[in-house]
């Protein structure tokens, strides 16, 4: 039996073998994260069979384990929509099931323990964990959610109920505290005092929160509370060797402080801001406006704008394949147009197109416009894969569609690139196409317009892309919108429908307005699938205009 149950363990890190790298990164592939845990969870109980003698703890543990994996595996990507619920898988993965290897050494359980120690390798890792901490945090900044509301899990159209645990919001403050970012660790630290107070029950200790709380307020210059809660972690744990240490330093400087300000007749510091702190500045200039069009504000929809705006039947200038079924066709903005096409792709093509790309997933990279080498970033989290029409015969299908919907020739476009966002996935504002270097004088700092970036296009020999095709091949419950800062549009995924624009002028100049982003995903599963047409092979097809403007 225990050879059956070794078995067992041994197919379960199998299949989390062929997925590892980045979960966080892609919904899509968490999902395999849910089956391998069932696994996981299986092969404990039938342990536990055989070891009469397993601790209650342990026990107790399966039975937790099996109630949550019975639900989540009924449902995988709607019960990861929840980012709540993705951000503990990944950490009960990485720490906790870990953690577990202490439980049954108690049993005495050594194979047992030997073969989960061999298969963590294929656990997520602690970068996963961090990156999924740091998509909740991202998730929080841009729709304005308040810790207290991301515990309890409140979010906008979310279908499984999912909770943050004391330990859960410490996990949270601890992944940015080591990444530096003290404005989130008092967040979160905050928010687990709130808890604890509360009476809720957790490994974590109050000293230990207070500890990293007071030196991250210290960090944010706030002395008068640095030293408040330090006496607080004092009186809990007067034998704290660094926090005595620490507090004669921190009352060292606010007398320091204090003569200063007298001079000034007023009293420096933060600690009248009643625990608030502002979000620290960072490098996207349009951070502000961006992340208003994630949340539906700022949208510059003008009533006389609107009325410019029609829907029609488009019939690809008398396609003879759209002149019996033409797809239905909507503006979403006049200038640059933008529109969105009704029933590009059915339900049965999209899952398709979405099984064959699933196991192509990898990191979505871009460019550095220094070296013209792909990269991974922060600002993009997502996995994409590219397919060909040898690749299955609804890949060719689904490319003539778009041909004939555009007009434009399929020859020099890209390989359909299918894309799935994880935890807070999203892609920061950037432009489609390649930029061409202006004179030296415009490129100061800050101007964004301005670049010294490599031809990105140029060993493909078909020119700059000239347009975008994007299908959305999914419904999202919250967030996930495309939005056009310079402009203040703000497009809404919609399943089986696509957006369409053009990136350059007539001219062949960018159209430096069509600058776009995808926002994070709130609460859903993203997926969608671009076409990015090249310039050429569209000379007759999308002639040149006569000034740089057109």
């Amino acid at each position: 039996m225990k050879l059956q149950v070794s078995l067992l363990l041994m197919a379960c890190f199998g299949v989390l073998s062929r997925v590892q790298a980045e979960f966080f990164t892609s919904i899509g592939h968490m999902t395999d994260l849910i089956y391998a845990e069932k696994d996981l969870v299986q092969s404990l109980k039938e342990y536990i069979l055989v070891e009469e003698a397993s601790s209650p703890r342990l026990r107790g543990w399966a039975s937790k384990m099996e109630a949550l994996t019975s639900k989540s595996a009924a449902d995988p990507e709607g019960y990861l929509a929840h980012p709540v619920n993705a951000y503990k898988l990944v950490k009960r993965l990485n720490t906790d099931w870990p953690a577990l290897g202490d439980l049954v050494l108690q049993d005495a359980a050594a194979g047992f323990v030997a073969n989960l120690s061999v298969q963590r390798q294929f656990f997520p890792t602690d970068e996963d964990e961090s990156g999924a901490a740091r998509a909740l945090m991202r998730l929080q900044d841009t729709y304005k959610l308040d810790p207290d509301t991301i515990s309890r899990g409140e979010l906008p159209g979310t279908k499984y109920q999912a909770t943050l645990s004391v330990d859960d919001c410490f996990g949270m403050g601890r992944s940015a505290y080591n990444e530096g970012d003290y404005y989130h660790t008092v967040l979160w630290m905050e928010q687990v005092l709130k808890q604890l107070d509360a009476g809720e029950e957790a490994t974590v200790t109050k000293s230990l929160v207070l500890d990293y709380l007071s030196y991250a307020v210290f960090q944010l210059g706030d002395l008068h509370r640095a030293v408040e809660l330090t006496r607080r972690l004092l009186t809990l744990d007067p034998s704290h060797e660094r926090a005595g240490g620490n507090l004669r330093y921190f009352e060292r400087l606010l007398e320091e402080e204090r003569g200063k300000s007298l001079s000034n007749q007023t009293d420096a510091g933060l600690a009248t801001q009643e625990n608030l702190y502002e979000r620290p500045m960072d490098y996207l200039p349009e951070r502000d406006v961006y992340e208003s069009l994630c949340r539906g504000e700022g949208v510059k929809l003008t009533p006389r704008r609107q009325k410019r705006l029609f829907c029609r039947y488009h019939h690809g200038n008398r396609v003879p394949q759209l002149l019996i079924a033409p797809f239905k066709e909507e503006d979403e903005w006049d200038s640059p147009h933008i529109v969105r096409y009704y029933d590009v792709m059915s339900d049965e093509e999209i899952e398709r197109i979405k099984e064959i790309a699933k196991p192509k997933l990898a990191r979505a990279t871009v460019r550095d416009p220094k070296t013209g080498v792909l990269t991974v970033a922060s600002y993009r989290v997502s996995k994409s894969s590219w397919l060909e029409e040898a690749d299955d015969p609804v890949v060719a299908r689904v490319n003539r569609r778009m041909q004939h919907i555009t007009g434009l020739s399929v020859k020099t476009a890209e390989l359909l690139q299918v894309a799935n966002y994880g935890m807070g996935g999203q892609y920061e504002p950037h432009f489609d196409f390649s930029r061409r270097p202006f004179d030296s004088g415009l490129k100061t700092e800050g101007n964004r317009l301005a670049t010294d970036e490599q031809d990105a296009f140029k060993r493909l020999g078909t020119g700059n892309r000239v347009a975008t095709f994007l299908n959305y091949m999914s419904d999202v419950e919250a967030g996930g919108a495309t939005v056009f800062p310079d402009l203040g549009a703000a497009i809404w995924p919609k399943k089986g429908t696509a957006v369409f624009w053009y990136n350059l002028l007539r001219s062949g100049e960018g159209d430096y307005r069509t600058r776009h982003a995808a926002c994070p995903v709130l609460v859903g599963c993203k997926w969608v699938s671009n076409k990015w047409f090249h310039e050429r092979g569209q000379e007759f097809l999308r002639p040149c205009g006569t000034t740089e403007v057109d």
